[in-house]
């Protein structure tokens, strides 16, 4: 006898504005029992003192949470000069310090360099795996780990103000695997200080904002009823900047059968030629996605059937 699975079938985004002091599983774990749902995930994970935009996807929704941990993210953050620390956090023990403060000239000459595609080193206390080990893991044993810098994309850096003599705020727009961590450390060696960041708060990921967020306390409030499933957005929200075609149902039935579908209108053609770097579509029918599907050779191919 078959084991019967632990959980309703819910599917969504729930935008979870994350509190202070818990992490990106924990926080998908508290609304996951919340809805009750058999699946969960995340779309782009935050530090326990970060706070913030978390995307979560329950059920279906996360096959599509790749494209979200894609998208555009944007933070804003404090950067406290004038001590360094082991995980570039306030979290961390203190490892060097300066009485170098900079003011907003220094910063701003300095802001261009880290603009554009650029090479970041993570930090120490960082999720990234080391011959299968997190590399927070070893940091925490007291092993120096060697991360590898990588390119990253920072499309925009600005100080937003000083808050005293020792810290500043600023606001970050970033691509995929930006830590803003690393940002603040670099900064303050850059105009001759030392830093970490004091406070971090994620304000956007890809099409999700503050606007329709929710906090946890909020949701553990409402609990299990219709007005928490009003909290919830539909799956193809996270697929906002992939461009969306209308299928016939008899053209939904072959995609969800794992077959592909032919566009037999040049109109529908010449749209996709023109508007998808890389081919991406979605494939909607009723008015809901069917799949996510790659245009190929005038075909639309399922890479992913989402069954509601």
């Amino acid at each position: 006898m078959s084991r019967r699975k632990k959980g309703q079938k819910v599917d969504g985004w729930l935008i979870l504005d994350k509190p202070l002091g818990i992490t990106s599983t924990q926080a998908v774990a508290a609304v996951r029992r919340i809805f009750d749902a058999l699946k969960a995930g995340h779309g782009g994970t935050l530090d326990p003192l970060a706070t913030g935009i978390l995307p979560i996807a329950l059920g279906e929704a996360t096959k599509t949470v790749p494209y979200v941990m894609d998208g555009t993210k944007t933070y804003r953050f404090t950067l406290k000069f004038g001590e360094q620390r082991t995980t570039d956090d306030a979290e961390g023990e203190v490892m060097a310090r300066s009485d170098v403060r900079p003011d907003a000239a220094a910063i701003a000459a300095a802001l261009p360099a880290f603009i554009g595609l650029i090479d970041q080193v993570p930090p120490q206390f960082s999720a990234i795996k080391v011959d299968g080990e997190r590399a927070y893991d070893l940091a925490r044993d007291g092993e120096t780990v060697d991360l590898a810098s990588r390119k990253i994309r920072v499309d925009d850096f600005r100080l937003v103000e000083f808050q005293n003599a020792d810290e500043a705020v600023f606001e970050v727009k970033s691509g995929k695997g930006a830590y803003m961590r690393s940002l603040a450390r670099d900064l303050a060696l850059h105009v001759g200080s030392v830093g970490h960041i004091s406070a971090l708060r994620r304000l956007s990921v890809g099409a999700f904002t503050e606007t329709r967020a929710i906090s946890l306390d909020a949701l553990k409030s409402l609990g299990h009823i219709p007005a928490a499933f009003e909290h919830l957005l539909p799956i193809e929200t996270a697929l906002d900047d992939i461009p969306a075609l209308a299928l016939s149902a008899t053209e939904a039935i072959r995609l969800r059968s794992g077959q592909p579908v032919g566009l037999l209108h040049r109109q529908d053609r010449d749209r996709l030629r023109e508007f998808i770097p890389g081919g991406m579509v979605c494939a909607m029918s009723e008015g809901k996605i069917v799949a996510l599907t790659r245009y190929e050779g005038g075909e639309l191919v399922p890479v992913r059937v989402i069954n509601h």
